[in-house]
């Protein structure tokens, strides 16, 4: 009697434990939604199947029109360029709920901060400032996430600097979306000063709104708004330089591209045809190949389109306050709406970030 009664003492102890590590656990699947028209940041835990839950207190007040927005890959801190303020908010991020605290002052950037980027490492922070046709650069301070303008910031961009991305092997680009071309700089590994690359800026189609990189830095892609067309390029893994792949219909006014985490998918928010356009990578040259089903009917008018973290779900911000979500299948690139999609909001979406 006495060994069952430890063995049920023992049991209950190991129960206790359990419990007290689920009260500690770290919600970390989670994405954050900026809303230009509200001044607000709306906060989501996503769940296993890719339905978005409200997390407790958002949405959060932010600064005045907020648009592109980014987490630090420490996980601790959240950005966000509020173009109507020309400035950037700090929010730090609770660890166990995602509930978001802005810091008590905002750093000052250049006119109309509408585009972030980050370095991998987390060392510094770019904001493209479509009204003054610069780049702001800032190191972030690894304790507080705090932003120190670096020397010689702003540097010089091409005209209407509208989007931004840095590779993974430390190159930083820029799309112009008046100038029809791509700015490509070197980052300096000390001081996060910019030196333009030879060759740059790179010409691609009307109105570029949208870029990204690949993962492994070896390609970059841009949607050319006006052009209805996706501009492939090599990366020069040595020099930054770009040199061109090919280009690729999209649907009309192609606004946003991501490219999900493996390397493999590329998706395209079509805000004129209302729909999402999808595509497979070759791993050896970039070139693209439109996937089966392709493009997929997202509804409303598409403003952008994001991968989720973990690679299993899009995500397309709508003009009409919405959300819609799609799983990805991991071995063809096709997506299907998510349970529960679309999902509603309080205001219009401007951007999305999220976290895994």
């Amino acid at each position: 009697m006495g060994f069952v009664r430890r063995c049920f003492s023992l049991l209950l102890a190991l129960l206790a434990i359990a419990g007290l590590n689920n009260c500690a656990s770290t919600v970390n699947h989670v994405a954050y939604i900026s809303m230009a028209g509200a001044n607000q940041i709306a906060g989501y835990q996503i769940k296993s199947a890719g339905q978005l839950s409200a997390l407790q207190g958002s949405p959060f007040s932010g600064g005045s029109s907020p648009q592109g927005l980014l987490i630090h890959p420490s996980k601790q801190f959240l950005y966000v360029a509020n173009e109507g303020g020309g400035n950037i908010s700090l929010f730090t991020i609770d660890s166990s709920t995602g509930a978001l605290t802005e810091a008590s002052s905002r750093t000052t950037a250049g006119t109309e901060p509408s585009a972030l980027a980050i370095d991998s490492a987390g060392k510094f922070l770019f904001a493209a400032n479509i009204g003054s046709n610069d780049i702001s650069v800032y190191s972030i301070d690894s304790a507080s996430g705090a932003l120190t303008p670096v020397a010689a910031s702003p540097f010089p961009a091409g005209e209407r600097p509208i989007a931004v991305s840095v590779s993974s092997n430390g190159f930083l680009y820029v799309a112009n979306s008046n100038g029809g071309n791509v700015s490509a700089y070197s980052i300096s590994s000390s001081n996060g000063e910019l030196t333009e690359i030879n060759g740059s800026p790179y010409t691609v189609g009307t109105d570029p709104y949208s870029i990204a990189a690949d993962p492994d830095g070896r390609f970059l892609y841009v949607a050319n708004l006006e052009s209805g067309s996706i501009s492939a390029f090599t990366i020069n893994s040595a020099s930054g330089a770009l040199a061109p792949v090919a280009t690729y219909p999209a649907g009309t006014n192609p606004i946003s591209v991501t490219v999900d985490t493996s390397g493999k998918y590329l998706y395209v928010a079509n805000s004129g045809s209302t729909n999402v356009s999808a595509f497979s990578i070759d791993s050896s040259s970039g070139a693209l190949t439109q996937i089966s089903g392709s493009p997929f009917a997202a509804g409303g008018t598409p403003i952008f389109a994001v991968v989720d973290a973990s690679d299993r779900f899009l995500y397309v911000g709508d003009q009409s306050s919405k959300i819609y979500g799609f799983s990805i299948n991991s071995s063809t690139g096709a997506l299907s709406g998510t349970s529960g999609s679309p999902y509603s909001l309080s205001a219009a979406p401007s951007s999305m970030f999220t976290m895994h």
